[in-house]
C-alpha cells in the first residue's frame, strides 16, 4: 500500500462533515448582493395559509414575509425550507421604481392605487402586511438606489424614467386617482401639499380630484408615478411685442369669478386674475406659464391696425383677408368702387373688454367694423355724385373719419384715421371726364402759351431796353471817366504849377541869395579895386603933377602919344595937314583931330 499524506485523507472527511453539518444544521449563506426568500414546505402545527394570502406572517407554509439578509443563517433545513436567492432590486439614476404588491388588503373601490404604508420602502414585507398594506399597484415609488425587497410579495418595475419638463415648456397633468371631478367643472381645482403631484396620497387626502388638473408643473425633473398621473408637455404661452394676451379661463374659484365690468357693461363677464371668465388684467409681452387645456389666450395688437377694404390686398396680420372693395351707388345713379383703409387702435387695458364683447379681434373686424365702414360709404354715397368723391376726397374722408370714430368708440376701439384709396367710376363717365379734362388742359395750355408769348415779348423788350440802358450807362461812364481824367489833368497841372512856383520861388530865393553873395563879393571886390584904382590914380596924379611940373604942357601930349602907341594907333597920318586957316592953326591941332577920329572908330 502507498503511504498518502494526512491532508489527502482528511480532505474528504472534512467535506463530508461540512455537507453533513449544512444539512444537519440547516446552514444557508446569502451574499451581499442577494436577498433570500424563504419558502416553508410544511408546518408541524398543521397551520395553513389563508386562501386570500400569498405570503405567510405566522409560520404558515408558503412564501415567508421575512427575507434573509447577507450572511450565514442556520435552522433552514432543506426538508422543511427552501431558500431562493434573488439579486437585490436596483433603481438606476434617472429612473424610478414602481411597485405592484401581490398580497395585502383589497384597495377601496374608489381608489385605483394602494395607499402608502410605512414599510421602509417595501423592504419590510411583514410591516407592510401587518399595517394594512394593500395589494395591487402602489401609489408610493422608489427612487434611485439599492433595495432588499421580497420579490415573492412585490413585483418591481425599475425602467421608468423620471418626468422632465423642458425650460420652455409646461406640464399639464391628468390625475388617474382621487375623488370624482366636481360637477360642472372641466378641470379639477388646485389643492396644496402634494409636492407637484409627487405625493399621491397627500393629493388624495387634500381632496384632489381625478381628471384634468387646473394646476400645471413647470420646468424641472419630477418623480411622478405614471400610474397616478399623466403629464403632457406644452409650449409656454408667448405674447409678442406689440400685443397683449387676453386670458379667457374656463376654470376658476368662485370668489375670483365675480364680474367686475360694472352695470353698464352687459356683453360678458370681466373677472379678476384666477377667476372663471375673461381676466381683467391682460398678459403683456413675454412668455407665460398657462394651462392651454383650461385657458384660451386671445392675442390683441396694441399697435395701429390697418384694415383694407380692397380686393386681393391684405395686410400681414390677415385680419382683413375677407374684406373687399366697397361698391356704392351715387345720387346721379352711377355705380362705382371704393378702396378704403381704416386704421384702428385697441388699448392694452381695453383689450379684455373688446374680447369679452366680440370674442376675438377677427370677430371685431368681420362682425363690427365691416358693416360699420361698408354701410357708411354705401349710405353716404347716395348723397353725392361721383364727381364729389373725385374732387372732394379730403372732405369725404373727414366726414367718414368722424362718423366711424363715433360708431366704434362704443366697442372700446379707437379710430385713428379713415382713408379713401382708389375710386373707380364708370368707364363712360370717365371718358367724358377725360375729354373734358383734356379740353380744360388744352385751354390751360393755350393760356400758358399766350402768357409765355407775352412774357417772351416783354422779355425781348426788356432785353432791348437793357441793351440801350447798357449803352447809356457806357456813355455815362465814358463822361465820368473823361471828367475824372480832366480833373486828374487839372489836378496834375495845378500840382505841377504849384511845384513850378515852389521851384521858381526856391530858385529865386537861391538866386537872390547867390546874387546877394555875388554882389557882396563884387562890392567887396569893387571896393578893393576902387581902393587900388584910387591908389593908382593918386600915384598917377602925383606922377602927372610931377611931369607937368617938369615938362609943362608937353607932358600931356606925351601921355596921349603913349596911350595911342599902346593901342596900335599910327602916329603919322596918311595926309599931313598943316595950318592955313584964317586963324592959322597949329600942326598939333590937326594931329589931335585925326587921333580923335581913329579913337571913335576903334570904340565902335
Amino acid at each position: 500500500m502507498f503511504d498518502l499524506p494526512i491532508w489527502v485523507i482528511a480532505l474528504p472527511v472534512i467535506l463530508l462533515l461540512i455537507i453533513f453539518a449544512k444539512v444537519l444544521l440547516g446552514i444557508v449563506s446569502i451574499r451581499e448582493t442577494q436577498v433570500g426568500v424563504v419558502v416553508k414546505k410544511f408546518s408541524l402545527g398543521g397551520k395553513s395559509l389563508p386562501q386570500d394570502r400569498i405570503v405567510a406572517l405566522n409560520g404558515e407554509p408558503g412564501f415567508q414575509a421575512d427575507t434573509l439578509a447577507p450572511g450565514i443563517h442556520v435552522g433552514y433545513w432543506p426538508w422543511m425550507y427552501r431558500v431562493d436567492k434573488y439579486p437585490v432590486t436596483v433603481v438606476p439614476p434617472g429612473y424610478i421604481g414602481l411597485v405592484n404588491a401581490r398580497d395585502g388588503d383589497a384597495i377601496p373601490v374608489n381608489r385605483i392605487l394602494a395607499t402608502k404604508i410605512d414599510c421602509n420602502d417595501f423592504q419590510d414585507a411583514r410591516k407592510f402586511l401587518s399595517n394594512g398594506g394593500q395589494k395591487g399597484r402602489q401609489s408610493a415609488i422608489l427612487t434611485a438606489g439599492l433595495y432588499r425587497i421580497n420579490p415573492a410579495l412585490f413585483e418591481m418595475t425599475t425602467d421608468i424614467p423620471i418626468r422632465r419638463i423642458e425650460s420652455n415648456k409646461v406640464g399639464v397633468v391628468t390625475v388617474l386617482d382621487g375623488a370624482p371631478m366636481p360637477s360642472g367643472q372641466m378641470a379639477a381645482p388646485v389643492v396644496s401639499g402634494h409636492d407637484n403631484f409627487q405625493n399621491p396620497d397627500r393629493f388624495v387626502l387634500s381632496g384632489g380630484s381625478r381628471g384634468l388638473q387646473e394646476q400645471i408643473i413647470l420646468a424641472g425633473s419630477w418623480n411622478i408615478n405614471p400610474w397616478f398621473a399623466e403629464v403632457e408637455e406644452f409650449d409656454l404661452t408667448e405674447i409678442p411685442i406689440g400685443h397683449v394676451g387676453v386670458v379667457v379661463s374656463f376654470v376658476g374659484s368662485d370668489e375670483k369669478s365675480k364680474d367686475v365690468s360694472g352695470e353698464t357693461f352687459t356683453h360678458g363677464n370681466i373677472v379678476e386674475k384666477g377667476g372663471k371668465g375673461v381676466w381683467k388684467e391682460p398678459l403683456y409681452p413675454g412668455r407665460h406659464a398657462l394651462n392651454p387645456k383650461v385657458m384660451r389666450v386671445e392675442l390683441v395688437p396694441t399697435t395701429n391696425i390697418v384694415l383694407n377694404w380692397a380686393t386681393a390686398r391684405s395686410e400681414a396680420h390677415k385680419l382683413d383677408e375677407k374684406l373687399s372693395t366697397i361698391t356704392v351707388r351715387s345720387v346721379d345713379g352711377f355705380t362705382f368702387n371704393l378702396d378704403v383703409s381704416q386704421i384702428i387702435n385697441i388699448g392694452a387695458t381695453k383689450a379684455p373688454w373688446v374680447i369679452s364683447r366680440v370674442g376675438s379681434v377677427r370677430n371685431l373686424v368681420n362682425q363690427v367694423l365691416e358693416p360699420i365702414v361698408g354701410n357708411y360709404f354705401r349710405n353716404s354715397a347716395q348723397s353725392y355724385n361721383v364727381l364729389d368723391f373725385l374732387s372732394n376726397r379730403v372732405q369725404r374722408q373727414r366726414e367718414a373719419r368722424e362718423h366711424i370714430n363715433e360708431a366704434i368708440t362704443e366697442y372700446d376701439v379707437q379710430s385713428v384715421d379713415t382713408l379713401i384709396g382708389d375710386i373707380t367710376p364708370p368707364a363712360e363717365l370717365m371718358k367724358t371726364l377725360t375729354d373734358r379734362k383734356i379740353a380744360e388742359e388744352r385751354q390751360k395750355t393755350y393760356k400758358v402759351e399766350e402768357s409765355s408769348e407775352i412774357t417772351r415779348q416783354e422779355l425781348e423788350k426788356q432785353k432791348a431796353l437793357a441793351d440801350k440802358q447798357r449803352e447809356i450807362v457806357g456813355s455815362e461812364q465814358d463822361v465820368r471817366i473823361a471828367e475824372m481824367r480832366a480833373n486828374a489833368v487839372v489836378k496834375t497841372a495845378s500840382g505841377e504849377s504849384d511845384a513850378a512856383a515852389r521851384r521858381a520861388e526856391g530858385n529865386a530865393m537861391a538866386a537872390r541869395r547867390v546874387g546877394e553873395a555875388e554882389a557882396d563879393v563884387v562890392a567887396m571886390k569893387g571896393r578893393r579895386e576902387a581902393e587900388a584904382i584910387e591908389a593908382i590914380g593918386r600915384a598917377k596924379a602925383e606922377a602927372y603933377d610931377a611931369g607937368v611940373k617938369a615938362m609943362g604942357e608937353h607932358y600931356g601930349m606925351l601921355q596921349i602919344f603913349t596911350v595911342l602907341a599902346d593901342k596900335g594907333i599910327r602916329l603919322t597920318p596918311d595926309v599931313l595937314v598943316t595950318g592955313g586957316g584964317q586963324n592959322g592953326g597949329s600942326p598939333s591941332d590937326g594931329i589931335l583931330a585925326v587921333l580923335l577920329r581913329d579913337l571913335k572908330a576903334a570904340q565902335k
